[in-house]
């Protein structure tokens, strides 16, 4: 089993900036993405944010392009996204999950708000 945990959600205001980590554990496959995702409030979608796989970052949501950075280190599993400028519509619950081949395992997600 794969253990993931998202950290460095918080309250920040517009402009702001924040890093948010992922680390997975357990019996991590050899080959595997890490992706973040980012549902809204009041929605029931995850949208796909962005990934590392074999030490190339993507961005995908294009609204966070410019502004958001993936950067992540597969000998210690982690992978972190670091938002930039930051606006009320980046507000949601951010996830983290380690994709390899079927097999997915999602964190419980970390609260991002972005308001003044």
């Amino acid at each position: 089993q794969v253990q993931v945990v998202e950290s460095g959600g918080d309250l920040v205001q517009p402009g702001g900036s924040l890093r948010l980590s992922c680390a997975a554990s357990g019996s991590i496959p050899s080959t595997y993405a890490m992706k973040w995702y980012r549902q809204a409030p009041g929605t029931k979608e995850r949208e796909l944010v962005g990934e590392w796989f074999s030490g190339v970052s993507t961005i995908f949501s294009d609204s966070a392009k410019g502004r958001f950075t993936i950067s992540g280190d597969n000998a210690k599993n982690t992978v972190n996204l670091q938002m930039n400028s930051l606006k009320p519509e980046d507000t949601g619950v951010y996830y983290c999950l380690v994709l390899s081949g079927s097999r997915q395992y999602w964190g419980r997600g970390t609260q991002v708000t972005v308001s003044s």
